[in-house]
């Protein structure tokens, strides 16, 4: 067993093909040669996935990422991350490479990084796949904030209940979340800044969620949260957490005095449930939160 284990680090820092590991925090926790050359990092780094990115793309280098708004990407990248517990894609890296790209996720938020080199692929072929995965990406996210749609939220809620049916009992929650007032924010700052707000408790709730959570936008002022695997004081603590981040923020800099709130609903997953059927208590206890002063958190109780 020393045998295989000494052949098989030898091979796996030795190899040309891309491996890493990052932990439930999205942190790096190993990287081989490969990776860590593409990626330019030193031996002994060890980055949270968007400060890699960001440093990178600051200076140049590693994933080519073309786009006019660097830190919606990032919420956007981070919003599919992770997810499910495999998927694959293309990525392009500065300096003319072409990779393919498989991310594995345990039970536990451990993510398995491994990327082959597949530039000498037909470029037609290339541009196919290219534009597949673009529309994918389209369809599931919300074009505002970058998070994941409606469609998307929904789904992962299907899932949910799924995982629920098929293995016996599961722990979980769902929080749906309501920006306070924002009607008279509209009415009195205008509709751009209503964008604005949007997009700004979007990106301040999404570095709260953990790898395997989902935070999407699913309608108007309107967003989800779903927690698998997790019990009610857990969840709690994390909406805990949103509220208290969102009520200090300060986020028009021409009224400086200007702040928001928001209000949350969270129901348990229980045996029988259906999406439809935890989707209705959460939106309950979201308007008994509402009804009962806002900037709060309610809870359904069966």
């Amino acid at each position: 067993m020393d045998d295989i284990a000494a052949s098989l680090a030898s091979l796996r820092d030795d190899t040309e093909v891309l491996i890493a590991l990052y932990d439930h925090d999205d942190r790096l926790r190993y990287a081989n040669r490969a990776f860590r050359s593409t990626f330019h990092l030193d031996e002994d780094e060890t980055p949270l996935w968007p400060d890699l990115m960001r440093r990178n793309h600051a200076l140049g280098r590693g994933t080519v990422i073309s786009v006019r708004d660097f830190e919606a990407w990032v919420v956007s990248a981070q919003s599919r991350r992770g997810k499910v517990p495999f998927r694959a894609f293309e990525t392009d890296v500065v300096g003319g490479r072409w990779l393919w790209m498989t991310e594995s996720v345990d039970r536990n938020g451990w993510m398995l990084c491994i990327a082959s080199d597949i530039t000498h692929l037909r470029p037609d072929e290339r541009s196919l796949r290219q534009d597949r995965d673009f529309a994918l990406k389209a369809s599931q996210t919300d074009e505002l904030t970058g998070v994941s749609n409606r469609r998307y939220m929904m789904s992962k809620l299907e899932v949910l209940v799924r995982n629920e049916s098929a293995s016996g009992p599961a722990s979980g929650c769902v929080c749906i979340l309501d920006i306070d007032f924002f009607k008279g924010i509209n009415d009195r700052y205008g509709h751009q800044t209503g964008d604005d707000i949007l997009l700004d408790f979007a990106r301040r709730v999404h570095p709260l969620v953990r790898r395997h959570d989902c935070f999407g936008r699913i309608g108007g002022e309107e967003f989800m949260l779903i927690f698998p695997e997790t019990t009610l004081p857990e969840g709690r603590k994390i909406v805990d957490r949103v509220l208290d981040n969102i009520r200090t923020a300060r986020p028009l800099a021409a009224v400086p005095q200007f702040f928001y709130t928001c209000s949350a609903g969270i129901a348990v997953l229980e045996r029988g449930d259906t999406a439809r059927s935890i989707y209705s208590r959460a939106d309950a206890a979201l308007y008994e939160a509402k009804h009962s002063g806002r900037d709060r958190i309610a809870v359904s109780l069966r």
